[in-house]
């Protein structure tokens, strides 16, 4: 028999399943061949070897920056400053990549943990800013990626750029930097298996261990966790070093395993669509390698969707904000839920 216990993955899989359905209609009015189209979204991405790659690179980024940000709403902060972080320490590590001589093994090395700790340190000032004056970290941490982006722009502009390129981008890494290549004929990097031993560890620290007890519980009702003895100023100021640590090494990774110079000249976007990617997993850690794997497919497909049909890439800001929509939508489906636990009461 169905149990409540399973409401909130029935429930995600009605939002997707909805989010596709309008989608599909979408293109069925734009498309003169709207068959056609919708098989090259479905199935395109499966279709080869080196697009099946292209999914999971991208899903490595969103599996990082995902991770960071479920720890962070499992403790009810509603922060988003990954964004700032996942770029900025992404500069960290190619000054590093571009001026450090080291060995093949040790170079990215320190370079990710570079990375991972400028981004636990800058995580961590929201973090205290809430835990002892209550500041509201969506707004300090919105604040601090616009300050991160421009020095790190800054730092790109005019301490990393290397002049006699045709763009807008750092000097070359060092070959030693760079993450090596997992498969042959993608760019699957060493990223993939960093990320998912995170995540298992992520999963057993709020699961098996008294600070991960007190931070689920600093989430559900703070004032309770505080009562009860826990040090919930502490919590916050934990789970923040912790998710800029993971989203900082996500840049950090990204940038390694994918560029041989560092090139972004705007946000990537990553840490935001972690947000969407921790509400989709429900902020489970294992459940954030679905969600990433589902949000990167879908973009791919749209991708290849746009090179081989009549339709833009676009249609995919339709299926995240219906998604965004009925995920935080408290209401959706409530009614079903209540009849269940009425029925529950009842057998019991």
């Amino acid at each position: 028999m169905f149990r409540v216990k399973y409401f909130e993955a029935v429930r995600t899989a009605a939002v997707i399943v909805i989010a596709l359905i309008i989608a599909f209609l979408i293109i069925s009015l734009v498309s003169d061949q709207p068959l056609k189209t919708i098989g090259i979204f479905l199935l395109e991405p499966f279709s080869t070897k080196g697009h099946i790659g292209n999914v999971i690179e991208m899903a490595i980024p969103l599996m990082f920056t995902g991770l960071a940000v479920s720890l962070l709403f499992r403790a009810n902060m509603f922060n988003l400053g990954a964004e700032g972080i996942f770029y900025f320490s992404g500069v960290v590590a190619s000054v590093l990549a571009i001026h450090l001589s080291l060995n093949s093994w040790l170079h990215p090395l320190v370079a990710i943990l570079a990375g991972s700790l400028t981004g636990a340190l800058l995580s961590a000032i929201p973090g205290i800013l809430k835990a002892k004056w209550n500041a509201n970290e969506l707004v300090t941490s919105l604040m601090f990626n616009n300050i991160l982006f421009g020095v790190g722009l800054y730092l790109l502009n005019y301490h990393l750029r290397d002049a006699k390129a045709f763009a807008n981008v750092s000097f070359k890494f060092e070959k030693t930097a760079q993450l090596s290549k997992l498969f042959a004929g993608t760019r699957i990097h060493t990223g993939l298996i960093i990320v998912l031993v995170l995540i298992v560890l992520a999963h057993l620290f709020l699961y098996r261990t008294k600070w991960g007890y007190e931070l689920r519980m600093t989430g559900v009702n703070r004032e309770f966790a505080r009562y009860s003895g826990m040090k919930t100023a502490k919590v916050i100021i934990l789970v923040h070093l912790i998710a800029g640590f993971i989203a900082g090494m996500g840049g950090s990774v990204e940038v390694l395993g994918m560029y041989s110079r560092f090139q972004w000249t705007s946000l990537p976007g990553y840490g935001l669509d972690g947000a969407l990617v921790a509400m989709l997993a429900k902020n489970n850690p294992l459940s954030v390698i679905v969600s990433a794997l589902f949000l990167a497919y879908i973009r791919i497909g749209a991708d290849l969707m746009a090179r081989l049909s009549d339709v833009p890439s676009e249609m995919i800001s339709i299926i995240q904000a219906v998604i965004i929509l009925l995920i935080s939508a408290e209401q959706f489906l409530k009614f079903w839920k209540n009849r269940m636990l009425l029925k529950e009461a009842k057998e019991a």
